[in-house]
């Protein structure tokens, strides 16, 4: 009982954005590093930026 119940949480926990949040927090938190980058930095940040906003409207 208590598999079925902890595998159900699980299931609950991450359906919908959730999901998609486990793979935009590192590509953020990527993006943010690389902006300190002079030159280049910035344009990276907002293009994986970008692509993590775009994952983020997949409706998982």
């Amino acid at each position: 009982m208590l598999k079925i119940t902890s595998l159900l949480f699980t299931l609950i926990i991450l359906s919908g954005c959730v999901l998609t949040k486990i793979v935009t927090v590192p590509m953020r938190a990527t993006g943010a590093v690389i902006s300190i980058i002079p030159v280049v930095g910035n344009g990276v940040d907002a293009v994986i930026d970008q692509t993590a906003d775009t994952i983020d409207l997949i409706p998982i």
